[in-house]
């Protein structure tokens, strides 16, 4: 990164005291890998939204921001973003509220805070929040903070694109777009074999009764009894053809189970 190009110092008003936060701008090249990672920023002063939006622009993320709380909760609705960063002493609704409401919806969030307080930043840790910064801030800190919470939850998203994909020589499933393939040739399952077959190879080698899997799969006691997971089974077995069929085995006395490896028929 290139030397500082300029130094600014900029002016806040907070609860009848002044704020000086110490900001560096660097001549900024635009990253490609950031052009789709979407930034929402949340602060009731003007000059802290100008700061961060400038910066993250430069950095290539795309910038939203949000003058309170309830504007900031509609802008994830609608904008989706991969990040907030969000000051806690923000009108309408806090942001300790906020960031409540975001738990659960795989949203990095980065607290600003006036205050120095643990117990403050604890508080907002335990609400759902990544990390926090303490205002006055240095930029560089913040786009530091920004790019590292990024590649964290990029990759999680990986990891959970790994496990919703599994792979044995020239057979794929690929639970995110329920498609099945043998030697790069999409096989049709209906959505209960699919299920089936899905459930038992991303658990290898746990056996299943066939009540379980009634349970698990139709989600009820099927009329039909135990007899249709049988039925299901074969038909899978027989769409997998013979090179592939022995990835469900039977468990005799139990019911079935997947495996990741080949073997020869057990049954």
């Amino acid at each position: 990164m290139k030397p500082a190009d300029k130094i600014r110092y900029v002016e806040t008003g907070m609860k009848h005291k002044s704020l000086y936060c110490f900001i560096t701008f660097y001549k900024f090249s635009v990253t490609v890998q950031h052009m789709n990672e979407k930034i929402l920023v949340v602060d009731d002063e003007k000059s802290i939204l100008d700061v961060l939006t400038y910066a993250l622009n430069k950095e290539g993320y795309l910038v939203e921001r949000a003058y309170n709380g309830q504007e900031a909760l509609d802008k994830v609705k609608t904008f989706n973003p991969n990040i907030v960063i969000l000051d806690l002493m923000i009108p309408v609704i806090s942001g300790y509220d906020v960031c409540k409401s975001l738990q659960n919806k795989n949203i990095g969030i980065i607290m600003l805070t006036a205050k120095n307080d643990v117990i403050d930043k604890v508080l907002g840790l335990e609400l759902g929040a990544d990390d926090y910064l303490t205002k006055p801030f240095d930029i560089r800190e913040v786009l530091a903070r920004v790019k590292s919470l990024a590649r964290r939850f990029k990759k999680t998203l990986e990891q959970k694109d790994e496990k919703d994909l599994i792979s044995i020589k020239d057979f794929t499933i690929n639970k995110r777009q329920r498609l099945v393939s043998i030697k790069n040739i999409n096989i049709e399952f209906t959505a209960m074999e699919f299920d089936i077959l899905y459930l038992l190879l991303s658990n290898p080698n746990i056996a299943y009764s066939r009540d379980q899997l009634l349970d698990i799969v139709w989600h009820m006691n099927y009329l039909g009894g135990t007899r249709t997971v049988d039925t299901h089974i074969q038909r899978v077995r027989k769409k997998l053809g013979a090179e592939y069929q022995n990835l469900i085995q039977t468990v005799h006395g139990i019911g079935y189970k997947g495996v990741d490896e080949l073997f020869e028929n057990r049954d």
